[in-house]
């Protein structure tokens, strides 16, 4: 694949770049997640901790649209994360029948510990990359966040800053 002063023609090959960069994130943060402790979370329970993260004090149906699931297989998703110890639910101050979703001083935990690890792979992607070209996907990826941002929460600040818990960082 070419690189120095590349420009997609179109969107279609923008997007067919972004496919085989994202698979390669995939490799490298399934090593990242190989060399977490033990028994930590599936790529499934790890995506709901981001959400929750993101949109705290969130409910069950919020958390489904926002990952595509049902509603039962998200109480279940839940149901072994509290388990775990990675979130709390409470009832909602605003309505008896909704529970809001929290998380634990140990998913917050798990979370920072698997952006270290993930940063420590990219790193050692990144520091391989001219600095032009690091410039370059910095103001692309600077971009894609904040359409992606907008895409998935369209009430967010999409003037935010993209490096606070956002799951279009994380997930």
């Amino acid at each position: 694949m070419p690189h120095r002063g590349f420009r997609p023609s179109s969107s279609e090959q923008a997007s067919a770049y972004a496919v085989a960069a994202s698979e390669l994130l995939e490799v490298l943060w399934g090593r990242g997640q190989e060399s977490a402790a033990p028994g930590t979370v599936s790529p499934s329970q790890l995506r709901a901790l981001l959400v929750i993260e993101r949109q705290e004090g969130t409910n069950l149906r919020a958390l489904g649209e926002a990952l595509g699931s049902s509603a039962p297989s998200v109480s279940r998703l839940c149901d072994r994360m509290e388990a775990m110890g990675l979130l709390q639910r409470a009832p909602s101050p605003t309505s008896r029948r909704e529970v809001e979703l929290r998380l634990s001083l140990r998913g917050r935990a798990l979370l920072e510990e698997y952006r270290a690890l993930r940063a420590a792979e990219l790193n050692a992607v990144l520091e391989r990359m001219a600095p032009a070209d690091l410039s370059a996907l910095t103001d692309g990826l600077a971009a894609f966040h904040a359409a992606a941002s907008e895409r998935l929460s369209p009430q967010r600040d999409t003037d935010a800053s993209p490096l606070h818990g956002d799951v279009a960082d994380s997930a």
